[in-house]
């Protein structure tokens, strides 16, 4: 065996950057739905009741998107579906702004969330494929700049709101440029070709159910984890620790640096240690996390918690996705979209559950509880496997 050639080696480069530019645009297109929320609240004059039936919508949208996207990934390749999702942001972002009733919103958030599920399973099924190409972890960059684009979205949205632009004209001007951008780099995707390999063909039919759904629930587990400290970092912190509302919002900001930090550096830490001691030690991480947070004494130690948390789970999704495409006998294009399908159920779903939870016990429990899920994760590291080294 010998390494490829310098040229082949440098294949993938075209595809991971392009691929990358859409991770960094979803972060920044999620960022600003999530900063016209409290807008439409006040412009179609909701309660809290009817935003959440209308939010709703949004998630409906991405679960119903996400099987269809395996079958025409199957169909058309994962690039043009991210060529066709992509082009038709130019329409939906800017429809969040400008819907003039509860109903309309509703179906703007439906669309919204269709392409943003289509989106993320093809993006993730490129992101695997040129992870393969690569030979080495990539993965993890990948969603560290969907973390990295969250906090830019965020951050950007509230200057331009600052100084004066409409949040209509924002919300073009990231439509537009989402489009823009993944037509210009449409022709980098890895072509329909790549991303069935020939033996998968042949053992199409031999799927290994429990291997998938084990994965799937593995990464419901990762996702509500962070849709906990999303949802319930902020309640825990004002009721249970009885930090200031302004305050409050220290334990998210802290977690999401820490996972932005971990997802940005997860790769080289891949090849150090392997996948399946980051799955186990990561899981391991996140539930000492979530126990310090609710079993700390103190203000400053719960926040600490909250960074444990934010290392621990950082890596935990992104190499979970990238085992799913290496199941034998599997193709990517039907594992990746049932595992992410499960995954994002999670960050839907979960909190509600914690919510539920919380009521009949404590919040406390409840994010007890979340981290013996997270510990669950970590006994299960051995589903994972190492990423292979291209050879010829």
């Amino acid at each position: 065996m010998k390494p490829k050639d310098t040229a082949s080696a440098l294949d993938w480069k075209p595809s991971c950057t392009a691929t990358r530019l859409l991770f960094l645009l979803t972060g920044i297109a999620n960022a600003t739905w999530a900063a016209m929320v409290p807008f439409a609240k006040l412009r179609l004059n909701l309660n809290d009741a009817a935003l959440g039936s209308v939010l709703l919508a949004l998630g409906c949208g991405a679960m119903l998107a996400m099987p269809a996207t395996g079958w025409l990934m199957k169909r058309y390749g994962s690039g043009k579906v991210l060529l066709v999702s992509g082009a038709a942001m130019v329409v939906s972002v800017p429809l969040l702004a400008i819907a003039p009733n509860p109903v309309m919103l509703a179906a703007a958030l439906f669309l919204f969330g269709a392409l943003l599920g289509m989106v993320d399973v093809a993006m993730n099924n490129q992101a695997v494929f040129v992870e393969l190409q690569a030979g080495k972890p990539l993965m993890s960059s990948f969603h560290g700049l969907f973390s990295l684009g969250g906090l830019l979205g965020g951050v950007g949205v509230a200057a331009l709101l600052k100084v004066g632009l409409s949040m209509t004209l924002i919300a073009t001007v990231v439509g537009i440029a989402f489009t823009v951008v993944t037509i210009q780099q449409s022709h980098r995707f890895l072509p329909h070709e790549q991303t069935e390999p020939e033996h998968e063909e042949h053992q199409r039919f031999r799927m290994p159910h429990g291997i998938i759904w084990l994965l799937g629930m593995l990464c419901f587990f990762g996702f509500l984890t962070e849709g906990a400290m999303l949802d319930w970092g902020a309640v825990f912190l004002r009721f249970e620790r009885g930090m200031d509302e302004a305050g409050a919002g220290l334990g998210y900001a802290a977690f999401s640096l820490a996972m932005t930090g971990g997802r940005l550096t997860g790769d080289w830490i891949n090849h150090h240690l392997g996948p399946q001691k980051i799955v186990f030690i990561g899981g391991l991480l996140a539930a000492m996390g979530l126990g310090v947070i609710v079993l700390a004494p103190w203000v400053w130690l719960s926040l600490c918690g909250f960074v444990l948390v934010g290392m621990g789970a950082s890596n935990v999704v992104p190499v979970l996705f990238s085992a799913s495409a290496r199941i034998p006998g599997v193709p990517a294009s039907t594992a990746m979209p049932l595992v992410t399908m499960c995954g994002y159920s999670g960050i839907l779903a979960g909190p509600a559950a914690i919510g539920f939870l919380s009521r009949a016990t404590s919040l406390p429990i409840a994010l007890g509880c979340t981290g013996l899920l997270m510990a669950f994760v970590a006994f299960n590291a051995w589903i994972v496997k190492p990423t292979p080294v291209k050879v010829s």
